[in-house]
């Protein structure tokens, strides 16, 4: 009975303890749904503020987190602090900054992640909708969050990159300037007047739909190749991979049809055959070579 009489007692402490602390839990309930609320509306002014500065679209979703996240910061420390009084907001502090140091240990890829999200949406360069190369990965820019970016690879396939990546590693802005450099190599025959082939060249690259004649266009001779005097053709058109194709055919139609025009050789390659045992049979026989050739 003595068992059971003190169970007793205990369980209607608990009971009473429970009932008495029913205020302080509701009003700690009331001030999380009031952060909720002051949360959403914060987000919308910061919508609003920031559309008016032309910021771009990844910056203004950092500055909309970031509000989100202090307000409910400084609203659930509020509700601790009223569901147990003996809890000041400078231990709460302390043992926040203590239980930061444990979870960065714990989760040092995640929050690594979320620095690298945080500095890619401050910084000017790679907005959604660039074309960007990153290692093996390449593709436009679709999303970019905190952890997180979503690229859509050319072929249409989604890749999910880590921001850490991204920010460690370089990354190649394709279409960082609206225009951009392309070449090709083009070789005539040993026996063409080179000043001639590159004229026509030139003539041809600048008659090219989609070249951008204006900033100007370098025909260089390259190399001694082995059936052929060749030339680097370099051109200004579209940053997107699009007008690279576009243009890239078009040059080499207008480059044929000049070439064609012109009497010019695109020349194949040519392969000498040397047989020698017949050549040591001759100087040791000619009699004899004579007699097989007849």
């Amino acid at each position: 009975m003595d068992a059971l009489t003190i169970l007793w007692k205990q369980l209607n402490a608990m009971w009473v303890a429970a009932v008495a602390s029913l205020p302080t839990l509701v009003i700690a309930l009331l001030v999380l749904i009031i952060t909720w609320a002051a949360a959403r509306f914060a987000k919308k002014i910061a919508d609003k503020l920031t559309a008016r500065t032309h910021m771009r679209v990844s910056l203004q979703q950092l500055v909309e987190t970031v509000v989100g996240i202090g307000i409910w910061v400084i609203g659930l420390m509020i509700a601790a602090t009223i569901v147990l009084p003996g809890l000041t907001p400078a231990s709460l502090l302390a043992g926040l900054g203590i239980g930061t140091v444990a979870i960065g240990f714990a989760f040092q890829d995640i929050f690594q992640n979320f620095l690298a999200g945080v500095l890619i949406m401050i910084r000017k360069k790679m907005r959604i909708g660039d074309l960007i190369e990153c290692g093996d990965i390449m593709g436009k820019v679709e999303h970019i969050t905190l952890r997180e970016t979503h690229v859509r690879k050319l072929s249409n396939e989604l890749t999910i990159v880590p921001n850490s990546k991204l920010f460690k590693e370089p990354v190649e802005i394709i279409t960082d300037a609206d225009e951009r450099r392309h070449e090709i190599i083009a070789g005539v025959a040993y026996d063409t007047d080179l000043e001639q082939a590159r004229d026509v060249i030139l003539s041809a690259v600048k008659g090219a739909e989609g070249v951008k004649a204006e900033r100007g266009i370098d025909v260089f001779a390259r190399e001694f190749n082995s059936s052929s005097i060749d030339f680097t053709v370099r051109w200004w058109a579209g940053a997107m991979p699009g007008d690279m194709h576009r243009t890239r055919d078009a040059v080499i139609r207008a480059i044929k049809r000049a070439f064609d025009a012109e009497g010019i050789e695109i020349p194949f390659p040519y392969l000498t055959h040397t047989f020698k045992e017949p050549m040591r049979i001759a100087r040791a026989d000619p009699d004899a070579m004579r007699e097989a050739a007849e």
